[in-house]
This record gives structure tokens, C-alpha cells and sequence, in this order.
């Protein structure tokens, strides 16, 4: 029985299953991007991808139930290179799930929700989009999550706060679609590495009463219902690179 049971090719199998989950979930972006696959056909694929996650966990546990009866180790690297794989790639999709449960299902976020800066060269690119130009976000549902995304205030004047923004969102690599330094609006859009989503973000500079300049910032998903907090994470690192 045991040596049936080792010419199984458990750790075959594992390495397979190992592979089968790093492609699925790791492919699910580029195929979304350059492959012109939709959300709807892409999500399933790193679902599938968990799933082969999974039964190579299963595979590897039965592997060293072999190895115990058969006293042999045979297949082990197949075995670890499956295991790293599968768990590497899973890892992914388990932690967009749990961001998603644990943050609000808003993708349009900004330091104004009173007032909140308004798309206007970027509009037409997001005429197609899901999501569209209007704010509907709750802004108790933001403040319970972001509470520190707040409006940044500077004694300098607008028109060079307004430099220090437009350099500072060159900085962070995203394409400058329009800038108005009499406006004091510059719009631009930031695309993500993986799936190559397409958020908006649009900056708005202009001189407080007392003196001084305030700039408020948009940043907003074209796709999706939750931004897993990317909008936010943003929205951060922009007001960081500003000279204090």
C-alpha cells in the first residue's frame, strides 16, 4: 500500500496546482490591461486561482503524510516550490478581500466634501466610466475611515503653492493631463501597476482670506465600487511631498 502510495505523483501534482494559482492570480492583471478582458472575467480567474491555492495545500499535506509512511522525501522542492507559489499568489486576493471588508465601498475620495474640486479636462475621459464625474460619497463614511485626509494649508502664496503642487504631482509619476496656474487647477491620472486602472486626480489651489494658500485634492477611481484604500494612500503621499 505505501509504495503505491509513493509512486503517487503527489508532489507533481502540488508543483502543478503551485504554478496553476501563480498564473491565474498573477495573470488576472495583465489580462485585464492588455488583453481587453473585463472585471467580470478577470475577478473569477484569481477566484479560481485561490481555489488551486488551496487543493495545493491539500496536495502538500498529503505529500507529507506519503513521506511519513514511506519515510522518504522524495519530491520535496517540488513540493516547497508548489507550496510558495500557491500561498505567494493567494496572498494577494485574500488581502484585497479583507481590505475590502474592513473599508468602505467608496472610490472617490478628497480633502473637501463640502466643496470637493471638480473634474474638468479629465470629464470627457471619463464620459464611458463606471464611476462617472458626480461625488456621491458619504463623507461620514470617509471621515469614519480617512480621517486625516484634510485640506492643506501654506503661507505661501497660490501661485507658488501652486508650483510646489505641480512638481510634487510630477513627482509621483502621473500623467499631467491640465494645468491652469491662473485657476490654480492641475488634473492628472495616476494608473496602477498591476491592472493598470486609470484614477483621476484633481488639485485645487487657492488663497485663504486671512492670507496664505489652501490646495484641496481629488482622487477617484474610473472603475470599481471600493478603492481598498487607494485613493487615500494617494491622496497621503502627494500632501507629504509638499514642502512644509
Amino acid at each position: 500500500m505505501t509504495q503505491t502510495l509513493s509512486r503517487l505523483p503527489v508532489a507533481q501534482l502540488a508543483l502543478v496546482a503551485g504554478l496553476l494559482a501563480a498564473l491565474l492570480i498573477g495573470g488576472a492583471g495583465p489580462l485585464y490591461r492588455f488583453a481587453g478582458l473585463t472585471i467580470q472575467q478577470v475577478f473569477p480567474l484569481m477566484m479560481y486561482g485561490t481555489y488551486a491555492a488551496g487543493l495545493t495545500l491539500l496536495l502538500a499535506l498529503a505529500w507529507v503524510v506519503v513521506a511519513a509512511l514511506t519515510r522518504s522525501g522524495r519530491g520535496l522542492v517540488l513540493v516547497v516550490v508548489g507550496t510558495v507559489l500557491a500561498v505567494g499568489a493567494a496572498l494577494v486576493p485574500i488581502s484585497m478581500r479583507s481590505q475590502a471588508q474592513a473599508l468602505p465601498m467608496i472610490h472617490d475620495i478628497t480633502t473637501d466634501t463640502a466643496n470637493p474640486p471638480a473634474f474638468v479636462a479629465i470629464a470627457p475621459l471619463r464620459a464611458e466610466a463606471p464611476n462617472g464625474v458626480d461625488y456621491v460619497t458619504d463623507p461620514a463614511e470617509q471621515a469614519k475611515a480617512y480621517g486625516d485626509i484634510k485640506t492643506f494649508r501654506s503661507p505661501l502664496p497660490t501661485g507658488e503653492l501652486f508650483d510646489q503642487a505641480l512638481a510634487a504631482a510630477e513627482a509621483q509619476g502621473w500623467e499631467i493631463v491640465a494645468s491652469s496656474r491662473e485657476e490654480g487647477r492641475i488634473e492628472a491620472t495616476d494608473t496602477t501597476l498591476w491592472f493598470g486602472f486609470k484614477d483621476d486626480v484633481v488639485i485645487r489651489v487657492v488663497s485663504e482670506e486671512a492670507g496664505g494658500s489652501r490646495l484641496d485634492i481629488r482622487s477617484m477611481s474610473r472603475v470599481g465600487k471600493s478603492d481598498l484604500g487607494k485613493n487615500a494612500a494617494r491622496i497621503r503621499a502627494f500632501l507629504a511631498a509638499l514642502p512644509k
